[in-house]
Parts: structure tokens; sequence; C-alpha cells
């Protein structure tokens, strides 16, 4: 491929990145692989000299802009050179070239409309933190917009790119303007040509606010000079559309219902700065980026405000986290309830014939059994101890000395002791009191299946416990 023209000795220029009205970008090749960004600016400057007024406009930007780079910032381009090209005498910059998409192409196909919050937020902290790094130096990019900021494919980072305007005198800028530009990123005092950090934090509102809903709150529909003029009293006067009913609306399909939902808990510290970012008055936005960045860490590390809103966003997920477990606790409940009696070793044929105890009554039940076990064995022992002490246990004449009393009182037995007919009393006495729980629970059975009008068949003495 042929050059248009050469940048200057020893920078190749490999051809256009993008052209425009403020500009075009070409990229360059140094000695061997390293590869650069060039800027180059509209306006020729003739003459190589101080006394030449745009030459010297020229450098003292330049001035300012290299001060970007004696700290250099993760998220900055940095400044290579600059200089006036040997054929055309165009001045230049040379910038740091990155590698990787813009915001502009992440939100083409094939990646989805918006941004996930996640990699929104993480956009808001970089960028806020590239643009209080430039706003300490006294550099204005004026030029922020979705293409001016690239994702660097080899350091993860969000880049800001591209500081030809902050070059351009105030008519340069003006002319700029009134001509080409991305006008949807503009902010209304822009449109006359001023340029104050507050501006650079209005386009920094207008990128995230198309991150956040899909589109920007003004866009162009047309090219024409009607279509930009409507773009330009929309930003001086048009209330800012609602970015949440633009999210709902470009929810991607492919998410799931659960990650659609999630992405729709916007949190409001951030509406609240994307809001305060984009007031038409600039004295009514952050005063500059270094206000913006502390907005931003302080909304990120701070609680929950006083916003219902940001109360349920938060709290949803607790919510469904602890409805969950209570369903996963109801359902192990109605599994146990619905084990096949002979999983209980209570067997049955019929699961409809089943007697089932109320709580108190089981409780009564078990109660009345270790009581009669008690008994039972306290008898056996208590007979065998006293025939043990040779006590007159068989004639009905002799007497047993109550010893708590010391009285004789008649003896009851007429017949030796059998310690085996003793238990089989106190077994049947202990069915008596089963059968007796279990005829009663049957008839209360029995009543509520009549007043439900629901037949049954007769019950048996199977016994499953609630």
């Amino acid at each position: 491929m042929s050059k248009v023209f050469t940048i200057t000795e020893g920078l190749e220029n490999l051809g256009a990145l993008r052209t425009g009205g403020q500009g075009s970008v070409y990229k360059g090749r140094r000695t061997g692989t390293i590869y650069t960004a060039i800027k180059l600016m509209p306006t020729p400057i003739h003459t190589e000299n101080k006394e030449d007024k745009n030459y010297r406009n020229f450098q003292n930007e330049v001035a300012k802009l290299q001060k970007v780079n004696e700290q250099p910032n993760p998220n900055v381009v940095k400044i290579m050179s600059w200089g006036l090209t040997d054929s055309g005498s165009f001045p230049f910059i040379e910038m740091e070239y990155i590698e990787g998409p813009d915001l502009s192409e992440l939100l083409q196909p094939p990646h989805e409309k918006i941004f996930t919050l996640k990699e929104l937020i993480k956009v808001a902290d970089q960028l806020a933190g590239a643009l209080a790094h430039c706003h300490k130096v006294g550099v204005k990019h004026g030029d922020i917009k979705s293409n001016n900021v690239k994702y660097n494919i080899h350091t993860g980072n969000y880049m800001l790119l591209d500081f030809g305007l902050a070059i351009m005198t105030e008519e340069q800028r003006r002319s700029s303007v009134r001509h080409a530009g991305a006008i949807e990123f503009m902010a209304p005092e822009q449109h006359e040509g001023h340029m104050l950090p507050q501006t650079d934090v209005y386009s920094y509102g207008i990128i995230l606010y198309e991150l956040l809903s899909g589109e920007v709150p003004f866009p162009l529909n047309s090219n024409g000079e009607a279509g930009r003029n409507m773009v330009m009293l929309a930003h001086m006067e048009t209330p800012l559309p609602d970015p949440l009913s633009k999210r709902k609306d470009n929810l991607p399909e492919s998410w799931a219902h659960p990650q659609q939902v999630q992405e729709m808990q916007v949190p409001y510290w951030l509406l609240k700065i994307i809001a305060r970012c984009l007031e038409k008055d600039p004295q009514n936005r952050y005063a500059s980026g270094v206000q913006l960045q502390e907005a931003i860490v302080n909304g990120s590390l701070s609680a929950i405000e006083n916003n219902p809103q940001q109360q349920v966003a938060l709290g949803t997920n607790a919510l469904q986290a602890e409805n969950e477990r209570l369903q996963a606790q109801l359902l192990q409940y109605q599994q146990a309830q619905t084990v096949p009696l002979n999983e209980r070793n209570l067997e049955t044929e019929d699961d409809g014939s089943k007697v089932v105890l109320a709580k108190p009554l089981f409780i009564l039940f078990v109660t009345l059994l270790i009581l009669f076990m008690g008994f039972s064995v306290y008898s056996a022992f208590y007979k065998r101890d006293a025939r043990f002490r040779e006590l007159p246990l068989t004639d009905s004449s002799q007497t047993q000395v109550d010893t708590a009393s010391n009285e004789a009182v008649p003896s009851e037995n007429t017949e030796p002791y059998n310690a085996e007919a003793a238990r089989q009393r106190a077994k049947d006495s202990m069915q008596n009191v089963i059968d007796s729980v279990i005829k009663a629970e049957k008839l209360k059975q029995e009543s509520k299946s009549k007043a439900d009008t629901i037949s049954k068949t007769e019950p048996d003495t199977t016994v499953s416990i609630n």
C-alpha cells in the first residue's frame, strides 16, 4: 500500500485507522515492531516558528498534554511524541497503540447491546480515574465518546485515548464541533466552543448512560444539519429519558431469567452519579474528574443508602436464598410424612386405613407405656426380694408389715407369686390403654370423614406416628 504522505523521519505511516472532521488517526511504526497511533490535526501549520501564533498555541497545548505522562496512569494512553508532518505541515501527536476493541464496538454484535452491571461499574471506576488524572494536571480532553475509550486486551484495562481536541484552539474546536464530531456525546456548552472540566464530566455521563441502557439519551437519526441541531437542542432542553426502562427493553434474550432480574438491580448511587453528570448547567455537575472519582469510590464502598429501591435491590438475593431454604425444609417434611408404612416398620395394605395419632395423644401413649413398664419391673423385683427375705406371702391369715407406717396390713396374696403372670397382667393393661386411644382416634377420624362427605373403609388398628 502506498503512503499518502510521510509523518516524519523514523516514523512510518501504515495507513488510516479513523478519519473525521476533528482529525484523522493513523497507525504508525517505528524501528522494529513498535506500533503507535498518530493523531493528525486538520489545520496545517506552515511555519515551525514560535512567532507563528498557531504553532505557538500548538506547542503550549502539547506541553500541557505531556504532563499527563509525568506520572503514568494505567487508564490513560501514553503520549510518545509530537511535531509537524514532513509533507503538508500538519500538526500531529504520537500516542501508544492500544490493541483491542473500543466501547462502541463492544456494544455491537456479536456482543450484547448493554453491559453487565459488573463491567459497567468497572468502566465507571477506571474512566473516572483517567479523568481525575488528566484534570489534576490541567488537561481537558474535550472529545470523550465511546470510540475514544478502548479495552486493552493485554492488560484488561479500559483506556482513554485521542487527546486531539485538547490541543486545538477554541476557534478550531468551535468549527470542528459545528461540522463534525460525535454530537451525541457533547455537552450543551460545547456547542458554543467552550470546554470545561465539567464538559468531560457530561460526556462521561453519556458513556455510562449508553452502556447501561444500550443507547445514548439523544441519538442522531440523520447526519444532516437538521438532525444535528435536534440533538444539540435536546442536550440543552430535553429532560433525560429514564435509563432503567431502556435497559429493560434491551435486556438480551440470551440471558436467563435470574440473570435478567439481577441485571435490573442497578445501584441507586450509580443512577445518582449519571443523573448529576448529565445536568444541563455545568455548575450542577461534578466540578472535575477528581470529584467524580470520589463519588464513584464512595458510592461503590458505601452501605445501603436511605432509598427503598436500593434496599429492595440488595435484599432480593438474601430473601430468595431464605425462601429456597424454607422450601427445601418444607419438601423434606412432606416427604417424611409420605414415607410408606412398610418403611416405618408398620405394615398395612391400605393407606386409607391408617390411624394417625396427634402429638399430644402420642406423648400420652408413650408416658403410659413407660409407667406400666416401670410398674412391671418394680413388681417383679419387689416380690422376688420379698420371698428372698422370707416374708409370709402364701398364708391368708398372716399379715404384711407396712414399713412406712408400722401397721399390720392383711395380705392380699393367696397364692405363690408368679412373675410371668404379673408381666402378662401389665401387658394386658397396656393393651387396653392402646385400644382405648386407637378407638378414640378412629371415632374422631370417622366423624371428620362424614363431615367432609368422603366415604372410607373401616380402619384397622395400624398406627402411624405424625
